[in-house]
């Protein structure tokens, strides 16, 4: 019962990460419509934004989680204007091919710059320790992981689903027409999601650096992964990609405890079941 429970909250730590990811995915795609393959070197770059302040100069990992975001989002607005933007009306697989060599750029770009070794980043001394919960000790660190990743996916959420400036964003990719009629900047406001959507990725690399080495593999390690995580809750479903990562964290957790060679593909079992049930994910709609 004590490895049970011990590996469901690791799960849940790692569907914390899976959750952070797949939201910033969801709401590139679904209110844009772009597979963004580099979200994974995005979420890369995050890290090493992080790693580098400290590093070089001398920013804590709590003024990191807000330079990473700003510096990775200006990044990403950059990415939106010089090449997503002449691709919006053709077939998505261009997105997907761009995306994905952007990735390949950034990798390469850093792999020459600082190696593949990892590079270690510090916990914050306020997170530092841990928790006796009896059935084990869980690292302060990664509580405030799952509390902070939570958070920031169910603040999105309310964001996009339950605001006026949600209902804006949607309404401006919908028929963005209608909407510049009414006098609101449709291609700043898709610019801007674009970015957010990179900030988002940004924050989790910032989490995720004490936890996992920076290294310039990080991104396309995982990248994969939460692709699946974002297919299996339906492409586009932000609340789906929340519950998904979340779950298929857990389930992870589980698998390595009953069954520990098939933890590695779990997800990927999970997601071609989905698919042959009901293609557009367990909260996507329908075309």
């Amino acid at each position: 019962m004590q490895v049970f429970l011990s590996q469901l909250t690791l799960g849940l730590v790692n569907g914390s990460f899976y959750a952070m990811l797949s939201l910033g995915l969801a709401v590139i795609f679904g209110l844009l419509g772009i597979v963004n393959f580099a979200h994974g070197a995005l979420y890369m770059l995050g890290a090493y934004v992080a790693w580098i302040g400290m590093d070089k100069l001398g920013i804590n990992y709590w003024a990191a989680l807000l330079v990473a975001p700003i510096v990775i989002g200006a990044l990403g607005v950059a990415i939106e204007r010089l090449f997503l933007r002449h691709l919006y009306k053709i077939d998505p697989i261009y997105g997907l091919l761009l995306t994905f060599g952007l990735a390949l750029i950034a990798e390469g770009i850093l792999r020459y710059s600082f190696g593949v070794s990892g590079q270690s980043y510090d916990k914050p001394e306020l997170l530092a320790g841990s928790t006796d919960l009896g059935f084990m000790v869980l690292p302060n660190y990664r509580a405030w992981v799952v509390v902070a990743s939570l958070t920031i996916c169910l603040g999105t959420w309310f964001l996009i689903e339950r605001t006026s400036l949600g209902a804006t964003l949607r309404a401006g990719t919908e028929n963005p027409a209608l909407v510049q009629a009414f006098g609101i900047n449709v291609p700043l406001m898709v610019t801007l999601t674009y970015a957010g959507g990179a900030a988002l990725a940004a924050i989790a690399g910032v989490l995720a650096a004490p936890i996992i080495q920076v290294t310039p593999l990080m991104g396309s390690s995982l990248i994969i992964v939460v692709f699946a995580v974002v297919v299996i809750g339906g492409m586009g479903s932000i609340l789906g990609s929340i519950i998904t990562g979340l779950a298929l964290g857990l389930v992870e957790g589980l698998t390595k405890v009953f069954y520990p060679e098939a933890s590695s593909i779990v997800v990927f079992v999970i997601m071609a079941i989905v698919l042959m049930v009901r293609p557009a994910g367990l909260f996507g709609k329908e075309a």
